[in-house]
C-alpha cells in the first residue's frame, strides 16, 4: 500500500508512522508539508502522492482555545476531512479519519454507541462532527475512528501535564465527576494498522463510524492518580467538581464510548485504560520526562 499520513509529528501521527511501516510505503506530512488550513494545499499533496490510503489523525486539537478560534477549527476539522474525502474518492482510495468523544453531549447514563444522536457542547466538538459529515457526505470508502482522552509520552497531553504539575505543585485538585476512558496513542496506532493490514488479502472493510477507546471508564481525578502513583510521587490528589474548574469550553459529563462494533467487524479490542498507562510508563519511563 501506498499511505499518506497527516500530523506526522502529533501525538497519534507519530506512532501511526512507525506502526504502519510494514503495510507499504508511508509518505508522512507535518503542518509544513501538509497544512489542512489550505484546501488547495491538501488537493496538491494527494494529487502529487496518489495514495493508496490516507490516514488523517491531525486535528485543531486546542479545546479551550478553540472558542475563541471557531474558523480555523473548522477549517482542519470540519472542511479539511471533506476535502481529503473527496479526493479519496476521485482516486479509489481509503480515507482513516479520527474523531472525538467531544461530538456528546454526555448526557446518556451508559456507554455512547455509534448510532447515538451526537450534540457536542463545544466549538472543538462541532468542528469534529462537521468533519465526520462531510467525510460521510462524499461517498468515500472510509473509516472513521472515534476516540477519546488521548495521551502518549510525547507532545500535549494531561499525562505529561499532571506529570509537570505533580512536581510543581503542593497538592493537585482534578476534577471528579466527568467520566472517560483514556486511551494510548499507540494502542490507536496499533488497532488502525491491524485493521489495514487485512486490505492486502482483500479482506473487505466496511465504510462507516467506530468507537476506538481504551476499556473500562475512570475520571480525570482517577487517571491523574494513576499517573502519580507510576512515578512514585506523594502529591496529593484532591477530588473537585466541574463546577469548580470552569473552563471556556463545556466538557461532556460522560464521555465514555462502546467498543463493541469495533470487535465485530474487526475482532479488535484495546487493553484497560489502566494496563496501557501502565506500559506507557514502561516503554518510556515516566520518571525521565
Amino acid at each position: 500500500m501506498r499511505i499518506l499520513l497527516t500530523g506526522r509529528n502529533g501525538q497519534v501521527g507519530w506512532e501511526l508512522e512507525r506502526t504502519l511501516g510494514p503495510l507499504g510505503e508511508v509518505i508522512a506530512f507535518d503542518r509544513a508539508g501538509l497544512d489542512l488550513a489550505k484546501p488547495d494545499e491538501i488537493v496538491a499533496r494527494v494529487r502529487e502522492v496518489k495514495p493508496d490510503v490516507i490516514v488523517n489523525p491531525a486535528a485543531y486539537t486546542a479545546v479551550d482555545k478553540a472558542e475563541s478560534e471557531p474558523d480555523l477549527a473548522m477549517a482542519i476539522n470540519g472542511t479539511a476531512p471533506g476535502i481529503l474525502a473527496e479526493e479519496a474518492k476521485r482516486l479509489g482510495a481509503l480515507l482513516v479519519h479520527y474523531s472525538t468523544d467531544y461530538i456528546f453531549d454526555g448526557e446518556k447514563e451508559g456507554p455512547h454507541v455509534e448510532t447515538d444522536a451526537p450534540n457536542p457542547l463545544s466549538v472543538y466538538g462541532t468542528s469534529k462532527l462537521a468533519g465526520e459529515r462531510a467525510i460521510a457526505a462524499s461517498g468515500a470508502d472510509h473509516l472513521i475512528f472515534r476516540t477519546s482522552w488521548v495521551y502518549a509520552s510525547r507532545g500535549k497531553n494531561f499525562l505529561l501535564t499532571i506529570l509537570r504539575l505533580a512536581r510543581e505543585k503542593p497538592e493537585l485538585r482534578v476534577v471528579a465527576d466527568q467520566y472517560g476512558a483514556p486511551t494510548w496513542a499507540r494502542d490507536i496506532a496499533t488497532a488502525t494498522a491491524l485493521v489495514l493490514g487485512r486490505r492486502p488479502a482483500g479482506a473487505d472493510i466496511p465504510s462507516g463510524i467506530y468507537h476506538l477507546t481504551a476499556a473500562g471508564r475512570t475520571t480525570w481525578h482517577g487517571f491523574a492518580r494513576k499517573i502519580v502513583e507510576l512515578v512514585a510521587l506523594s502529591t496529593p490528589v484532591v477530588p473537585i467538581t466541574t463546577a469548580d474548574y470552569p473552563t471556556a469550553a463545556k466538557r461532556p459529563m460522560n464521555s465514555v464510548l462502546d467498543g463493541t462494533r469495533l470487535q465485530q467487524a474487526f475482532h479488535i479490542g484495546l487493553p484497560v485504560w489502566g494496563h496501557s498507562v501502565e506500559l506507557c510508563a514502561a516503554h518510556a519511563p515516566l520518571t525521565h520526562i
